[in-house]
């Protein structure tokens, strides 16, 4: 037979063991949320220095939580390009423009920078051999007139280009180099002027490309701005210089002209090409 007490403990007990089943669920959950620590965020996705993230492509491909703000792409400045070379700029004269002592509308005109060529009236291009610092005038040596002499022509309006081809004549050696872009393409012997009637050293450029059926000047003729100060006795042509071909092809090499600058077929050949309307044509002693 139970006694009292023993009833009395076991009820107690019984009491017991249902409370701590009812708190056993709650207790669990509480250590779930907070009986482990602090909870750690989820990292930020990190790229390290040569990644893509400085070009903007990078973000977003990591583990970075979705509560983060995408960083602004990083705008990366392109690399400088090349500089272009620059060239000599040469320009169109759609009419007679005067030219004046400096590069100003009140200076004095020393000139005038003609339109069409001496001879064959084809369109002037003339080469401008230095810009003013305001980008208005143009330096320009005037075609067809002795002594030689330079001046300012208004560049507004005018339409522009620029040659990378030079020829540069070497009166000593008799000989006539191509330039383009500062290196020699080739060179050639010319027959220069006799001593008589030297040709005279100056800046010219181009300004006439002619075809001839042959004889004394050969079946090409590049017209350039100077001309002959100083012609033979007796002579009955015109005054302008020119690099043109020859009937004489023993001339070339020797100083037998009246201050043209003859040049074998062959050598007209190469220069047809290059040399265009405005090239410039540096002659020197």
């Amino acid at each position: 037979m139970t006694s009292p007490h023993s009833l009395r403990a076991s009820w107690i007990a019984t009491l017991v063991a249902a409370a701590l089943a009812v708190a056993s669920p709650i207790a669990t959950g509480i250590t779930g949320i907070a009986g482990a620590g602090p909870v750690s965020p989820t990292p930020r996705a990190v790229l390290t220095a040569g990644e893509a993230d400085a070009f903007g492509d990078g973000l977003g491909s990591g583990t970075a939580s979705s509560d983060q703000t995408p960083e602004p792409d990083i705008a990366v400045p392109s690399a400088p390009k090349p500089a272009e070379p620059s060239g000599d700029l040469v320009v169109r004269i759609p009419r007679d423009l005067a030219v004046r002592a400096r590069p100003t509308a009140t200076a004095k005109v020393v000139g005038t920078m003609p339109s069409g060529s001496k001879y064959y009236d084809v369109a002037i291009a003339a080469w401008v051999e230095q810009v003013s610092p305001d980008g208005r005038w143009g330096r320009v040596e005037i075609p067809y007139v002795w002594p030689r002499k330079h001046g300012w022509i208004a560049l507004r309006g005018l339409t522009r280009h620029t040659t990378n081809v030079q020829v540069q004549v070497d009166l000593s050696e008799h000989r006539i180099t191509v330039t383009k872009f500062d290196r020699v393409l080739f060179g050639m012997p010319a027959a220069t002027g006799a001593a008589a009637s030297p040709t005279p050293v100056g800046e010219y450029f181009v300004t006439d490309r002619i075809a001839f059926s042959g004889g004394s000047l050969g079946t090409f003729a590049f017209g350039i701005s100077g001309i002959q100060p100083r012609l033979p006795a007796g002579w009955s042509g015109g005054n302008q210089l020119a690099i043109h071909g020859t009937n004489d092809p023993s001339s070339i090499g020797r100083s037998a002209s009246a201050g043209c600058l003859r040049v074998s077929e062959r050598s007209l050949d190469r220069l047809k090409p290059l040399l265009q309307l405005g090239t410039p044509v540096i002659v020197a002693a």
